[in-house]
């Protein structure tokens, strides 16, 4: 099964992605992969149309609702699982449908009768002014096993641009200091018109002058030379969910690099790093431990404790005649499940039973030993789950 792509990739967007911005590009989307536009299409070309679309359409579901699109951003697929798809069931409804709901009111009008087989784009001739965004940070905390399992709030320190205390970010001290650009007329935008063979056609892009800003500062602030910004270094308290996993990245929302005369905060970016524990290891959610007895212990039974994530000790039993490479479930006993920033299941922690055998004998242990060695009781006559467990040891070669 082809992994997973990102729902931002498959609309086109960046996670700074506007409401309407998300509609505008699944409306791209419905219009360019519907079935209902590929009938006359090769079978080849209906299944890629068909899986475009369903794509696009689960991507949409998830970005499009402000809870879902917020657990997206923080914990990827597993926060929206089994959330996140429109049901096709019933087929793909029709497009015209599609586009009145989505977009009708929109354009003051329906969708109904429209030709849509082409494709060409129209530009705004409307201004605009430039909105900065501030960049992300990327950083790492590391988590013990026990971190994980309850959850925990760390400290990060980290170095980040700030709005300036001299000129609150503005630039300048003083407001008068700040002018609209001559060139643009504070729009933000040039439009440049052209003579071709076809006509005039006229383009619009940023004002060089103002950099799509609209504005200019004849007297810049000397702390932070007319950006806005200076460098600080900052600790950043950060609440760690039970079961997270190495790898996972959680998002702080606004917490990354402050973006030039106050524009919209970068987001901080924090990647779980795991830490190895000296008696557990973790595959998933479930845990795995070794515990070593006694020869005398398995021929005759005991009871071993098992220490468990949450700190307790686990009284585990063994019966007589417990074999090397017995596992036993301890259900219940693992990590739990990070689900949309709750917890679900937990997952089970499994232990190993390995029996030690002694490699130095007394004269008199190996005198009482020799006597037992002909007895029927210590010749091997494994039991159907013996054998289960001689198989699987066989593998292991």
């Amino acid at each position: 099964m082809a992994e997973k792509r990102d729902y931002y990739e498959v609309l086109g967007l960046n996670k700074n992605a506007s409401a309407d911005d998300i509609k505008s590009a699944y409306r791209k989307a419905a219009l360019k992969w519907h079935p209902d536009r590929w009938v006359s299409g090769t079978d080849a070309e209906k299944k890629t149309a068909e899986e475009k679309f369903k794509e696009a359409s689960e991507a949409y579901a998830v970005l499009s609702d402000a809870d879902k699109k917020a657990r997206y951003d923080q914990y990827g697929f597993a926060g929206v699982e089994g959330q996140a798809g429109p049901d096709f069931s019933q087929g793909f409804g029709d497009l015209n449908d599609i586009l009145n709901n989505l977009f009708g009111n929109a354009f003051g009008g329906s969708f109904s009768g429209f030709d849509f087989g082409g494709f060409g784009g129209r530009s705004s001739s409307g201004s605009r002014t430039r909105v900065y965004r501030g960049r992300d940070i990327r950083t790492s905390v590391n988590l013990t096993l026990e971190e994980i399992a309850n959850g925990c709030t760390k400290e990060v320190t980290i170095e980040r641009s700030r709005p300036c205390p001299d000129c609150n970010g503005a630039g300048t001290r003083n407001s008068s200091d700040i002018k609209t650009c001559p060139t643009c007329k504070g729009s933000g935008q040039v439009q440049h018109v052209t003579n071709t063979l076809f006509g005039r056609t006229m383009t619009t892009s940023v004002c060089p002058q103002c950099q799509g800003e609209g504005k200019i500062v004849n007297n810049p602030c000397r702390s932070c030379g007319g950006t806005g910004l200076v460098r600080r270094k900052e600790t950043v308290r950060v609440n760690i969910p039970a079961g997270v996993e190495e790898g996972m990245q959680l998002t702080l929302k606004g917490e990354g690099h402050s973006a030039p005369h106050n524009g919209q905060n970068g987001d901080l970016l924090i990647v779980i790093k795991e830490q190895p524990h000296s008696t557990l290891e973790r595959n998933g959610n479930n845990l795995f431990c070794t515990k070593i007895i006694s020869v005398m212990d398995a021929m005759l039974g005991c009871e071993v404790g098992v220490p468990c994530i949450d700190g307790s000790t686990y009284r585990l039993k063994l019966d007589a005649g417990t074999q090397s490479g017995t596992v036993v479930k301890l259900r219940g006993k693992g990590l739990p499940t990070v689900n949309g920033g709750y917890l679900s299941s937990r997952g089970d922690m499994y232990v190993k039973i390995l029996v030690w055998i002694p490699r130095k004998l007394s004269r008199d242990e190996r005198s009482r030993m020799e006597e037992m060695r002909s007895s029927s009781s210590f010749t091997p006559d494994p039991s159907r789950d013996d054998r289960q467990i001689f198989d699987k040891e066989k593998k292991i070669f």
